[in-house]
C-alpha cells in the first residue's frame, strides 16, 4: 500500500504540469529577490543627489515593481493550468491580471505624487500649493484607473456618464453642504488668503489660531489654548477674515499714564518710548 502511495506522489510530483509551474513560481521569487536587491542600491545612489524626481521615482517604483512581478508570474502559472486542465479559468485569467495591473499603476501614480509632494515640502515649497496641487492629481488618477477599470469589466462608460449626469442633480441637492464646503476649500486653495502655519482671526466669529491643515471639507485651525477648531470651508466664504502673519507693519497702542504732577516728565517718557520702539 505504501508503494502505491509513493509512487502515486512522485508521479505527482514528477508530472509536467506540476513542473511547469513551480517553475514559473521560483523565476517569480528569484526575480523579485533580485529586483529587490537592485532597487535598495539604486535608493542609495540617487539620495545622494540634490533633486526630487530621481528619489521620489525609485522611492515609489519599488513596491508596484515587486507586485507587478507577482501578478506577471502566478498570470503565467494561471495559464498553464487553465491550458493543461481545460477549465474555465483562462476567462477569468486577463480581465483579473488587466485590473491588477491597473492597481498597481494606480499605487505607483499615487505614491510618486505623495513622495514629489513630501519632497517638494522639505525643499521649502509652500504647504499649502504642494497639498492642492497634490490632492487634485490624487482624484485625477483614482478617477481615470476607475473609469479604466469600468471598461475593462464591460460597464458602458457612455451609459454611466449619462446616468451620472442625471444623478448629479440629485445629489447635488442632497450634498449641498458637502459640495459647499468642497468649493470653498477649493476657493482658498485658488486665493490662498491663508496658507499652514499662520495666524487667522475673524472679527465676525469666535475664530483665531494657527493654521494646522486645509483640507476640501473643512480647515483645522489651532487656537491659542491649544484646543483643535475644526471650520467648514463655506464659512471662510461668509465671513471677514484677517492674517496678521501677512502684515506689513505693527501697531502697538498702550495708553500711559502721568501724573499732573509729573507733567514735567513727559518729555523724557515720550523720548524713552522712542528708543525703546526704535
Amino acid at each position: 500500500m505504501e508503494q502505491f502511495e509513493n509512487a502515486d506522489v512522485l508521479a505527482l510530483v514528477t508530472h509536467p504540469l506540476v513542473i511547469q509551474v513551480f517553475a514559473v513560481v521560483l523565476a517569480t521569487v528569484v526575480t523579485n529577490y533580485l529586483v529587490r536587491k537592485f532597487f535598495r542600491k539604486l535608493y542609495q545612489r540617487v539620495s545622494k543627489t540634490h533633486t526630487v524626481w530621481d528619489d521620489a521615482l525609485v522611492g515609489s517604483i519599488q513596491r508596484p515593481a515587486m507586485l507587478l512581478i507577482w501578478v506577471i508570474g502566478l498570470g503565467f502559472a494561471a495559464e498553464i493550468v487553465s491550458a493543461e486542465t481545460d477549465s474555465t479559468l483562462s476567462q477569468m485569467i486577463d480581465p483579473v491580471r488587466y485590473v491588477l495591473i491597473i492597481g498597481i499603476i494606480t499605487l505607483f501614480a499615487i505614491s510618486f505624487i505623495r513622495e514629489c509632494e513630501d519632497g517638494f515640502i522639505h525643499n521649502g515649497v509652500d504647504v499649502t500649493t504642494a497639498n492642492a496641487i497634490s490632492k487634485l492629481l490624487r482624484i485625477s488618477v483614482f478617477i481615470t484607473a476607475a473609469m479604466t477599470v469600468l471598461q475593462t469589466l464591460g460597464v458602458s462608460i457612455q451609459g454611466l456618464l449619462a446616468f451620472g449626469g442625471v444623478g448629479g442633480i440629485a445629489v447635488g441637492f442632497a450634498a449641498k453642504d458637502l459640495l459647499s464646503n468642497f468649493f470653498g476649500g477649493l476657493m482658498i486653495y485658488l486665493d490662498r488668503p491663508f496658507a499652514v502655519g499662520e495666524w487667522v482671526r475673524s472679527p465676525d466669529r469666535d475664530i483665531e489660531g494657527t493654521v494646522e491643515h486645509i483640507g476640501w471639507r473643512l480647515t483645522v485651525i489651532r487656537t491659542f489654548s491649544k484646543r483643535p477648531l475644526y471650520v467648514p470651508n463655506s464659512v471662510f466664504a461668509t465671513i471677514a477674515l484677517e492674517n496678521p502673519s501677512r502684515m506689513s507693519n505693527r501697531r502697538i497702542y498702550e495708553t500711559i499714564g502721568v501724573r499732573y504732577d509729573d507733567a514735567s516728565k513727559v518729555r523724557a517718557i515720550v523720548t524713552e518710548v522712542r528708543e525703546f520702539v526704535a
